[in-house]
């Protein structure tokens, strides 16, 4: 059995050496302590969209398969490392994500109790400000405990992938949510305990009213906003530190 690490990027060379690191160590501990079957392999995957730095030459040297497109959208990017891949498993990672051995295991053993897919809660990486921590854990309860998944981490089967179509290509922002509601619509929902390390950098490189003001008009205007990049230029600027920093693991 093949397991793919899909991972969208867009100018991600400073993140990439430790989320490919993250996968690759998660593979290793499964196969070190006796749970992967033998025969069982993984790749990796690395959607760079349309960067202008160097992710396409740094996720090479780290061992990934690259696919390369030309059209700024997260949604195509993974549908297009799906489409790349070889796998009967497939895990969306985005690239600012660290992953390890649990979040493997716990998808894989998921899916072969019969659930359709799932995704994990979510820890930032990093200093963050006040404002930003009590909103991620406002978010968290409510969204998680609403059964989605966030964008970070995903998982699925390639059949039921196939089945629901994938991502909608139709929507810049919020494409995890349906994503998620599609999969429910086929079976049970996993939302991992585990959670998996992302990157605070935009509550570090941007306003509450910057953030908040984007995400409010998003939930205001519902679907129609989230089919244009128009206004949402928080999450599709490509706007990122000079160098990462040092992540915090959660116990």
């Amino acid at each position: 059995m093949v397991i793919s690490f899909v991972v969208p990027a867009y100018n991600e060379e400073l993140e990439l050496p430790a989320t490919i690191a993250a996968i690759r160590a998660a593979g290793q501990d499964r196969s070190a302590n006796g749970r992967i079957r033998r025969g069982e392999q993984h790749e990796i995957v690395v959607v760079d969209y349309a960067s202008t730095d160097h992710t396409a030459a740094v996720a090479r040297n780290a061992g990934a398969k690259v696919v390369l497109i030309n059209r700024r959208q997260i949604a195509a990017a993974r549908n297009a490392g799906a489409l790349a891949s070889n796998g009967e498993i497939l895990f969306f990672v985005d690239a600012d994500t660290h992953i390890n051995e649990k979040h493997v295991s716990g998808a894989i053993a998921a899916l072969k109790q019969g659930y359709a897919g799932g995704g994990a809660r979510i820890a930032v990486g990093g200093t963050i400000p006040l404002w930003s921590r009590i909103l991620i854990k406002a978010f968290s309860a409510i969204y998680f405990g609403l059964n989605f998944a966030a964008g970070a981490f995903l998982f699925t089967t390639r059949k039921n992938f196939e089945q629901i179509g994938g991502f909608d290509e139709t929507l810049f922002i919020g494409e995890e949510l349906y994503f998620s509601l599609a999969l429910r619509r086929l079976g049970k929902f996993k939302i991992l305990r585990e959670p998996v390390v992302t990157s605070g950098r935009k509550l570090r490189l941007y306003s509450a009213r910057e953030i908040l003001g984007n995400s409010f008009r998003v939930i205001l205007c519902g679907p129609p906003a989230a089919r244009s990049r128009k206004g949402l230029q928080i999450w599709y600027d490509g706007k990122r530190e000079t160098s990462p920093p040092v992540r915090r693991i959660p116990d």
